[in-house]
């Protein structure tokens, strides 16, 4: 089975922030990602704003006909943000102000309480409950012990390992091999303890195949690769290109 595709359209807000204008619109980004195929559409609320703002929210909720992921830190004012929009899910993130983009997963095991309390609530409010961690055996059994209904592993060592290689099929670094046996353990491990599993942070329709073929992982978040590649080619076909990297990668 195909894994679903979550198209994130943080950097479509971006753009427009750029200038504070109101384009381009991430609810007309959302709208033509569902009609180019995307099975749902994520957004990260920062709390410093820098992309997605509060108004969005409440728009793409009701906007978006498909599945709407949102992503945030495990916050008295997130959590409010969150039950007020009901997405379908919320994802909870780690954050540093002076990150350029998140760096690596959420430390489950080392603010339990935290995340527990929020899982609890998410889980009270109808939201599906997903926590954006490491493929690291503690932090998926920290997972399960909270409650949390999925985890997104993060996949940034895997990417950033791809990147000087040429297609990891034959090619693919040692690093690469490792991390992308990380990720088939991690899955099959969290699948044992019943949680979902997603998958996503620098991906690309270059190295998103070898990933796809991990059976567990039955959803990506995909954002910064399609956005970059919209701008060459539309939106339409950097979605299609990751769909169909995907589907054969789920099929091999």
């Amino acid at each position: 089975m195909t894994a679903r595709l979550n198209v994130n359209i943080d950097h479509v807000a971006t753009v427009r922030q750029a200038r504070r204008a109101p384009e381009p619109s991430v609810v007309a980004a959302a709208m033509l990602a569902e009609q180019a195929g995307a099975d749902g559409i994520t957004v990260h609320l920062r709390g410093d704003r820098r992309h997605i703002q509060d108004a969005d929210l409440p728009a793409l909720r009701a906007s978006v006909t498909t599945y709407l992921n949102l992503e945030m830190a495990a916050t008295e004012e997130m959590l409010e943000l969150a039950l007020a929009t009901r997405p379908d899910a919320v994802s909870l993130v780690p954050e540093n102000a002076n990150e350029i983009t998140t760096e690596g997963g959420l430390d489950v095991r080392g603010n339990i309480a935290i995340v527990r309390a929020a899982v609890a609530r998410l889980r009270q409010g109808g939201i599906l409950a997903s926590l954006f961690i490491d493929p690291d055996t503690q932090q998926i059994e920290a997972a399960h012990e909270v409650n949390a209904q999925q985890i997104e592993m993060c996949t940034a060592n895997y990417a950033e390992a791809t990147l000087g290689s040429r297609g990891f099929h034959g090619e693919g670094s040692l690093r690469a091999g490792q991390e992308l046996r990380r990720l088939r353990e991690g899955a099959a491990l969290a699948s044992q303890y019943g949680l979902l599993v997603a998958a996503g942070h620098g991906l690309t329709y270059r190295n998103v195949g070898a990933v796809a073929t991990i059976t567990e992982v039955a959803e990506f978040n995909i954002g910064h690769s399609i956005i970059s590649r919209s701008i060459f080619i539309g939106l339409e076909r950097a979605i299609a290109e990751i769909r169909e990297a995907i589907r054969v990668g789920s099929d091999s």
